[in-house]
């Protein structure tokens, strides 16, 4: 008997294309986490309010995310796909020859409509590129552009930042963007959706007890993440005291420990061990935030710790994304566009809530409420597990 997941054929070249635009979105996304020094100082404006770029970017993407679903009902995906990949081309030339801090934002606020629509459609363009079997290899190229801009994007961000200047550094994305949307004309087929009933409602799923509670462990781990992410260059600077050769050397470190846990986590994520797993992850990461209160003054020590970091909390949102596969299995679409919501609602407070607790009070009381944040997530998670197996 001939399936159609048998018969549907791969269109492996639209898959690479779309790694690459994953490389040149997390790029974009998280450049201003190693140019915040440089950016601040250029627009006469705090850390803290330099941080806002990573939060006005997520702030947008919750937006998008919460209605590309009924945007897409009405667009072929390969159309809304080119339309976004040109508004990061955009968003990059903005940025760059931004004149005034309000500009860099209004360029930080179009990436954001970019990172939402993009991440919320992710899992069923997949879908539509490969057979049901071949899912999971996709998944995977998907990621490794996720990965490798993890690895590359922050220190080279630094690199150049000290070479050319922070305006070229961002700058350097555009053209990888253009390159994106020209492989994606040739290499992505046509992609019209079936309109399904209620299939734009993502907040019926809210309903499920399991799902509000993973979804809340989702928004606080992010949260907690990002609140002390967005300001570890400052506090490599200013506690570590780290030249910038050394920084690009750590967040190398962070990139490359990132790239290993990603690799390493699809292997631990075993029926059985999902839940242990998102449990743990949260609890070794709030372990580290109080590590670097207490030791942020020694590089080793500082260096190590944040390469733990990196090897956990960049794996961490495979596991997030494998419990939703799990838990809504007949409706990823719209969880995915939940989960991206949520996901860009956290970062953005967290980005927010750290920005204003450094500028108030330093880094202590900002990697502290990280710490509490991430505690609460293992708590959560517990919840949303025992909640699952009812």
């Amino acid at each position: 008997m001939t399936s159609t997941v048998e018969t549907q054929p791969a269109h492996w070249g639209g898959v690479f294309a779309m790694s690459l635009c994953v490389f040149a979105l997390i790029a974009s996304e998280f450049m201003p986490v190693s140019l915040l020094t440089p950016i601040a100082s250029s627009f006469e404006v705090s850390k803290g309010q330099a941080g806002q770029a990573i939060a006005i970017s997520g702030a947008f993407a919750v937006l998008t995310s919460l209605c590309i679903s009924a945007v897409a009902a009405h667009l072929d995906r390969k159309l809304l796909l080119l339309v976004l990949t040109g508004i990061m081309a955009i968003s990059g030339t903005i940025v760059a020859i931004a004149p005034n801090y309000v500009i860099f934002m209004i360029g930080r606020a179009l990436i954001g409509v970019v990172i939402g629509g993009f991440w919320s459609l992710s899992a069923s363009i997949a879908m539509r590129l490969v057979p049901k079997h071949q899912l999971p290899r996709a998944l995977a190229i998907f990621n490794g552009g996720n990965a490798l801009a993890t690895v590359i994007a922050p220190p080279l961000g630094a690199f150049l930042g000290s070479i050319i200047g922070w305006r070229s550094a961002f700058f350097c994305v555009v053209p990888v963007a253009v390159a994106v949307f020209l492989w994606q004309m040739v290499s992505l087929p046509a992609m019209r959706t079936e309109r399904r009933p209620g299939s734009g409602n993502v907040f019926k799923l809210l309903r499920r007890p399991a799902i509000a509670m993973g979804m809340a462990s989702v928004g606080l781990f992010f949260m907690g993440q990002f609140a002390l992410f967005t300001y570890v260059r400052p506090f490599l600077e200013t506690v570590t005291q780290v030249e910038v050769s050394a920084l690009s050397l750590v967040l190398f470190g962070m990139g490359i420990a990132g790239v290993i846990g990603t690799g390493l986590i699809g292997a631990v994520l075993k029926e059985h061990r999902l839940y242990p797993t998102l449990i743990a992850i949260p609890v070794v990461m709030a372990a580290i935030a109080v590590i670097l209160i207490a030791f942020g003054h020694s590089l080793a020590t500082t260096a190590g710790v944040l390469g733990v970091w990196g090897l956990i909390g960049t794996a961490a949102p495979v596991g997030w994304w494998t419990w939703l596969a799990r838990s809504l299995p007949q409706d990823a679409e719209a969880g995915g566009g939940l989960m991206v919501a949520v996901i860009q609602f956290a970062i953005t407070l967290g980005a927010v809530i750290g920005g204003l607790l450094f500028d108030w009070s330093g880094y202590q009381t900002t990697f502290a409420a990280s710490g509490m944040l991430l505690l609460t997530t293992a708590i959560l998670t517990v919840l949303a597990s025992r909640a699952n197996a009812v």
